[in-house]
């Protein structure tokens, strides 16, 4: 599962912004967690359902043929939340069950021994509505069965329905073992009203048409994977045909996304191909299908061969124009086909053999197709993700948690992936790929754990990994290093020394580069204690800069001390995107330096377009009429550059200048077809035509303002234009506390404030709507209480400046409190 994880964090809500929100609540004392003993073996289920639309419910049958694991038994302990049981049987005969709205628990006629399977006839209806377990930081929320729009009422909504198993909630809507060491293959046959398409596992085989207006779709899965991969999509969907070799790969959108399908799903081909290539696995299933669900509770989910995303991954063309933001989403989930559902984790303590997976396959993928330089970007934002999160504490393998929710964090993704780059470094591509290859040839349809993957790349490449499983896998935290140097002039050696600050110890192979005379000279040492120290040669009179974890693989915190001259000989020379990031950062600190100054300007020429970005973002214009020529060629990138993003990080930045003469460049930006370049060039407008920028403003269709949303926000606030109101509110929430920008937080704080006080009774119910949304949404993190809060917080606003529609804003919004409650 990618998690609006992190994710991005990101698009979207990701994982980084929820674990921020959760972790800053106490956490609940944490107990041992093992794999869920097999009392008895799922070997296939078959489920005939149909829907009651008003209540939304499910009414099934099931037929699931199981045996004994190893002991003889005369029960079977199902998992089943909040249904109705309506009968039991076993060949015809009526069994005695007890059920408590958890745990399914069936007498058998006798006593089954381990080689005696039997099939089970259950009746049920599923409830969602009425389960009560919770969700996580990853996936908000966890009835496992959701009705989106049931009854049609909302006209801006299409009516779904789709599934959600991982972790447990597969056992909301059909009985089950629930867990992550089961595997089961499964038919169903879906009866829906005629007009809706189905998507599940496997193959369609057939569809038949009912008297009565619906239709029945038999879909036929005949391989083995875990029940929470089970998956029901339904709604109006178009089907978008492509395909990997003879393999059908097929995107269910809306029909407004239809044309753009492509776009946004396109590579997927390509990226099971590549995957196929790296583990030497070819694409083990018979289709490749993807559905978007509205509301949907996370960022996408890997359900065997039928994978489902949020409406996030719907981008318009002018969104795509600037970058696919679902992109990394898309190669995660294609690679949970193999990390995940070909081979999954034998508990959720050992969630990270599927999850660092699937996060290190999105550095695989952008490396592949787009190269080393964005890859390691990306890898850098997955890392501060993980450090920003309070997470030094957690083990990779975790068998102490108190929920399995939680292990749903930037530690099983984020630390997992850098750890398997780190692996990938020390052992080299191609025993990295072989070590792949074994853990999923020696596992397939099978589970697995840590000391299994320690296994196969052990086997491969004749290694020990102990060591490094040891303090990776079963420890917590990474390595903060001291840095110092020892020069000896007259031998022209240079001492590094190594000191590691921080509890547990580490061992690691660290890359270390002398720029010397011009020269880069990379060492690789391998640091095996506490305290390290390594003699390096050069061969001037000293080293121009040395740079630590010089290839950026060491998940670390590198202390040292470095002067601007260090750190403007590091932007204009290192080679890795973290240590360019980080020399530009510190760069643009002094920029009264002209050397700084004209360091920064360098950077706008960067090949990488992210350094690019960062010396937009961070260059100091004042006095610009001393710098006419880097303002000339931030006008050429704002005009010219490939990346449209860079293109709008310069007329952003060339906004702040308000200079008049700048006005045909915003002008063309307003033209273009990149929202990110018409954005920040209505804003620039603004400044130096207003008139022009709001009338601009005012022509743009709805979906393209919502996407603009925050820019126009602010031109809006500025303007005191109490029309746009009803737009503003509507983003308010999302804008003050998920986003990650202070400034942006500001501005919806901003527009709070103007909204809670105003006469709007239109933009009243629209902020009380999103509040509410939102409260409902992430109640377990307790936005709910943050929502009434804000609620009563506005009730007294409206008192106390008693505006004209007072009464009736008070009473908008004491209704939002009352939901809030429920």
């Amino acid at each position: 599962m990618v998690t609006s994880r992190f994710m991005k964090f990101q698009k979207t809500i990701t994982l980084f912004i929820l674990l921020i929100i959760s972790n800053t609540f106490i956490q609940a004392q944490q107990s041992y967690k093992a794999e869920k003993e097999k009392k008895h073996e799922l070997l296939h289920t078959k489920l005939k359902v149909d829907f009651n639309f008003k209540e939304k419910e499910l009414n099934g049958e099931e037929w699931v043929t199981m045996k004994p694991y190893f002991y003889a038994t005369d029960k079977v302990f199902l998992d089943a939340k909040a249904m109705l049981i309506h009968k039991v049987s076993l060949d015809g005969k009526e069994l005695d069950f007890n059920y408590d709205d958890f745990e399914l628990i069936i007498d058998l006629p006798k006593v089954y021994s381990r080689n005696e399977k039997f099939t089970l006839y259950i009746k049920y209806t599923a409830r969602p509505e009425k389960v009560k377990q919770k969700g996580s930081a990853a996936i908000t929320s966890a009835k496992g069965l959701y009705f989106i729009n049931p009854n049609g009422l909302d006209i801006d909504k299409p009516t779904q329905i789709w599934t959600q198993g991982e972790t447990e909630s597969s056992s909301c809507w059909f009985p089950t073992i629930d867990s992550p060491n089961q595997k089961t293959s499964q038919e169903i046959y879906i009866t829906v009203p005629s007009k809706y398409v189905t998507l599940s596992n496997g193959k369609l085989e057939s569809q038949t048409n009912n008297a009565n207006g619906t239709r029945t779709d038999y879909w036929n899965f005949t391989q083995k994977h875990a029940p929470y991969l089970f998956f029901m999509g339904i709604g109006e969907y178009e089907i978008i045909k492509d395909k990997y070799k003879d393999i059908p790969v097929d995107y269910y959108v809306e029909k407004k996304y239809a044309p753009v399908a492509k776009d946004i799903f396109g590579n997927t081909p390509e990226m099971l191909a590549f995957f196929s290539k790296i583990t030497g696995v070819e694409y083990p299933w018979n289709k490749y299908a993807q559905i978007v669900g509205r509301d949907y509770v996370s960022g996408a989910m890997e359900n065997t061969t039928a994978v489902i995303h949020g409406e996030h991954a719907y981008q318009m063309p002018g969104q795509l124009i600037d970058e696919n933001t679902h992109e990394n989403t898309i190669a995660h989930e294609a690679f949970h086909h193999w990390f995940g559902d070909l081979v999954t984790a034998e508990s959720w303590s050992n969630l990270t053999v599927n999850e660092s997976f699937a996060n290190y396959s999105e550095y695989l993928w952008l490396e592949h197709k787009y190269g080393k330089d964005i890859a390691d970007a990306h890898l850098f934002e997955d890392q501060q993700a993980y450090k920003n999160g309070q997470n030094f504490d957690k083990h990779l393998v975790r068998f102490h948690y108190n929920d399995k929710e939680d292990m749903f964090d930037a530690v099983s993704y984020n630390k997992g992936g850098s750890i398997l780059h780190m692996l990938r470094n020390y052992l080299g591509d191609e025993a990295f790929n072989q070590g792949m290859n074994t853990y999923l040839t020696d596992n397939k349809y099978g589970t697995g754990e840590a000391h299994q993957l320690r296994l196969a790349f052990e086997k491969v490449s004749g290694k020990d990994l102990n060591w490094f499983f040891n303090q990776w896998y079963f420890n917590s935290g990474h390595p903060k290093l001291d840095i110092s140097y020892d020069y000896n002039k007259l031998r022209k050696t240079v001492t590094v020394n190594v000191i590691q600050s921080q509890a547990n110890e580490f061992k690691f192979p660290l890359a270390i580069d002398i720029f010397d005379s011009g020269k880069r000279t990379r060492h690789n040492v391998f640091v095996d204690g506490r305290d390290a120290s390594f003699t390096l040669p050069y061969t001037s009179k000293q080293p121009n800069l040395i740079v630590i974890n010089a290839d950026g693989v060491v998940l670390c915190d590198v202390s040292e001390n470095k002067v601007l001259s260090d750190y403007i000989f590091q932007l204009k020379h290192a080679e890795n995107y973290i240590h360019k990031r980080e020399a530009l950062l510190e760069v643009a600190k002094k920029q009264d330096d002209r050397n700084a100054f004209e360091a920064i300007a360098a950077a706008l020429n960067d090949e990488f377009y992210k350094i690019r970005i960062l010396a937009l973002e961070n260059i100091n214009l004042i006095n610009k009429y001393a710098k006419k020529n880097v303002i000339a060629k931030i006008k050429s990138l704002a005009m010219n550059d490939k990346k449209t993003l860079v293109q709008a990080a310069a007329i952003e930045t060339l906004g702040k200048l308000t200079d008049p003469e700048l006005k045909s460049v915003f002008e063309k930006g307003l033209t273009s077809k990149s929202y990110a370049v018409l954005g920040k060039s209505l804003v620039g407008m603004y400044y130096v035509d207003k008139n022009l920028a709001i009338q601009k403003s005012k022509t743009l269709p709805l979906e393209v303002k919502k996407i603009i949303a925050t820019p126009l926000t602010r031109i809006y606030l500025e303007e005191n234009d109490d029309d746009e109101l009803n737009f503003i509110a509507s983003n308010v929430m999302s804008g003050m506390f998920l986003s990650q920008n202070k400034k942006i937080q500001s501005l919806y704080k901003k527009a709070y404030d103007k909204i809670a006080e105003s006469n709007n009774s239109k933009a009243i119910g629209n902020l009380v709507e999103d509040i509410v949304d939102k409260g409902i949404q992430y109640k377990q993190y307790n936005f709910d209480k943050v929502g009434i809060n804000l609620l009563r917080q506005m009730v007294q606003r409206q008192k106390t400046k008693a505006p004209e529609n007072k009464l009736k804003n008070i009473e908008i919004i004491k209704t939002g409190i009352a939901k809030l409650l429920e």
